[in-house]
């Protein structure tokens, strides 16, 4: 695209990479060179909202790898704690409560992915039967 349409392009582009940037939409306005109103009026057009929430998903899953990431470390920090000797017995009480809890949550995420996966099967083998 040539023109104003390009340019307006471009400018929604920068102003979804400020508003993942600054703390407030002010803030991301000054930096892009708009007003604060028209940044949000903005974010109250469907296709501008849509761009900046697809962004804001991206970030956050971003975010949430480098955390599984860490599960290891995290781990063996739990276990460490849940048994030296010298930790206070509040903090291995709660280390140890955190195990049970994540362990119960792991539980509940493969009965979740069991249950979706038979009833796909289901869904799918009635489809065929049509």
């Amino acid at each position: 695209m040539t023109g104003h349409g390009a340019k307006f392009e471009r400018q929604k582009e920068e102003a979804v990479i400020a508003l993942l940037s600054h703390r407030t939409i002010d803030e991301a306005a000054n930096a892009i060179k708009i007003a604060p109103r028209t940044l949000l009026r903005w974010l109250q057009l469907p296709e501008f909202r849509a761009e900046y929430f697809k962004a804001r998903r991206e970030v956050v899953s971003q975010a949430i790898a480098r955390l599984q990431q860490a599960t290891g470390a995290a781990s063996i920090t739990i276990l460490k704690l849940m048994t030296d000797p010298n930790v206070p017995a509040s903090v291995k009480l709660r280390a140890a409560e955190g195990v049970f809890a994540l362990a119960l949550k792991g539980l509940e995420v493969e009965d979740i992915e069991t249950r979706v996966s038979e009833l796909e099967r289901a869904a799918e083998e009635a489809s065929k039967k049509r």
